[in-house]
């Protein structure tokens, strides 16, 4: 006789079996060969400084918080981090998260009620979506990066209550930059409040490097800005950036801030050190910038759909799932780190390779990954 563990792991089975069949099973891979794939796009991931950064933080601060930030896991190093965050956010506050998943899962429920409609750009990151499923809001998708499907929804959507709009700055997975002056503008117009996820943009754009925000000078009209330390910075973590008053309300309602074990102070140290690397090195995101538009324009150039990528993020579009996981595997044989994404992360029917670039990366390097691309896709 079947037990019910039995019959349910067998459920499981049969899912993962189904994914297998429609090419769409997800595994874990270890990265081996040149990286297309990480967001370590300035290369401080492996930076000499701030490994030490981090050993000195272990070292004078131990390797765990010890509890949430509202019981003892509070640490000096967690205030000073957060000063320095807002300082390069140009914002009065900031409040640091474990992950960017974590920042956007708390936040939503934390700022909006009952009555609140929040409209989302329809290619808004996982964690986005699942932050505002957990808030009371009513939720509008607009078209991505469709400024009128945007405005048409906001001016015949009932709303009783605030309007909040939410958009990444640089788009994850199709790798293109939002028009945040013109989004901005429009909210203005409809009384609605703009939050904006520069997870791909912090440390790249902007005279500080804090993103998009900063480099068009919206830093006071907008509500609030979500930063990730682990991509370009090279370290962990995230942070909301906004007005004190609304850092202070974060602590008081955000529940995967009120309810989590405190970012390890080492972390918040590598975070502080991460800033202070950046501001010596803004050669790096020149480079990084110049090497993405160059190896753009050479796929572009050998016939090869980039989407409408004008960042250091560069899809191939391949389209089936099948496909793409050849192409990937055939270039990750060839030595080059590269992966499939494929539904439900894109849309059906957009299965793709993600590239990213690296500042350090030479042009002859970058060639020569192009014609290999083109070869195997051929």
């Amino acid at each position: 006789m079947t037990t019910p563990r039995e019959a349910f792991i067998h459920k499981l089975a049969r899912g993962i079996q189904q994914r297998r069949d429609d090419q769409l099973l997800r595994t874990l891979e270890l990265p081996e060969g040149i990286d297309f794939t990480s967001n370590d796009y300035l290369g401080f991931c492996s930076d000499p400084s701030l490994r030490n950064a981090l050993a000195v933080g272990v070292k004078n601060h131990g390797t765990g918080s010890g509890a949430s930030r509202l019981l003892r896991g509070n640490h000096a190093v967690h205030v000073e981090a957060e000063q320095k965050l807002a300082e390069f956010s140009g914002r009065e506050g900031a409040l640091l998260f474990s992950s960017g998943f974590a920042t956007n899962v708390g936040l939503f429920a934390a700022l909006t009620e009952t009555g609140d409609v929040i409209f989302s750009d329809a290619l808004n990151h996982a964690s986005i979506i699942d932050g505002m499923r957990l808030s009371k809001a009513k939720r509008v998708i607009f078209e991505h990066q469709d400024l009128k499907d945007l405005e048409a929804k906001l001016s015949s959507s009932e709303c009783s209550g605030q309007r909040f709009i939410v958009t990444e700055s640089v788009f994850s997975m199709d790798g293109d930059v939002s028009n945040l002056t013109a989004l901005v503008d429009l909210a203005d117009r409809y009384n609605a409040l703009v939050m904006v996820d520069e997870a791909h943009s912090t440390g790249l754009y902007g005279t500080r490097g804090s993103g998009i925000v900063e480099r068009d000078g919206l830093e006071n009209r907008v509500l609030c800005t979500m930063h990730t330390g682990g991509k370009a910075l090279g370290v962990g973590g995230a942070w909301i950036a906004a007005d004190s008053v609304l850092i202070s309300h974060l602590i008081n309602h955000s529940r995967s801030f009120i309810y989590s074990t405190a970012p390890v102070p080492a972390l918040a140290q590598g975070l502080t050190a991460a800033l202070e690397h950046l501001a010596s090195h803004h050669d790096r995101i020149k480079a990084l910038h110049e090497r993405a538009s160059f190896l753009r324009a050479k796929l572009q150039e050998l016939g090869i759909d980039t989407l409408q990528s004008n960042s250091h993020i560069i899809p191939v579009f391949i389209g089936s799932n099948e496909r793409s996981l050849q192409v990937a595997a055939a270039m990750r044989e060839a030595g080059y780190d590269v992966r499939a994404v494929r539904p439900p992360t894109v849309p059906t029917g957009t299965a793709r390779l993600r590239l990213t670039v690296r500042a350090t990366m030479a042009e002859s390097m970058l060639v020569e990954f192009a014609n290999t691309l083109k070869t195997e896709m051929t």
